[in-house]
């Protein structure tokens, strides 16, 4: 049985074997998880330019890794309250006195 039948049946996203070149080194046999919708875009796209799918993976995965690192831009918003030199009045207490005091109510449950 195809390994996509198996994976339909079990529910779960199409798994396919790719080989990567590994340049003088010849390619190299994987497995990869990959979503439905977009294992059918890259279908087609093979389809519609004439080519492997291996191809259009390939050349997806060379893509991604010749682009520059996107750099993590976005920042939590700062939401600090009170005075920010005030002393913090959970540092006299050890671990277990915080745990304590955490969970103190939830030891009925």
């Amino acid at each position: 049985m195809p390994i996509a039948a198996i994976s339909q049946m079990a529910g779960v996203r199409y798994c396919f074997p790719i080989a990567m070149s590994m340049g003088s080194m010849g390619a190299m046999k994987t497995t990869i998880d990959i979503h439905d919708e977009l294992l059918e875009r890259a279908k087609r796209r093979a389809r519609e330019t004439g080519r492997t799918l291996r191809g259009v993976v390939e050349d997806g995965l060379r893509a991604v890794l010749a682009s520059p690192t996107l750099e993590n831009t976005y920042q939590l918003p700062d939401l600090r309250v009170g005075d920010p030199n005030a002393e913090d009045p959970l540092e006299r207490y050890s671990w277990p006195e915080l745990r304590e005091l955490i969970y103190n109510d939830r030891d009925g449950e």
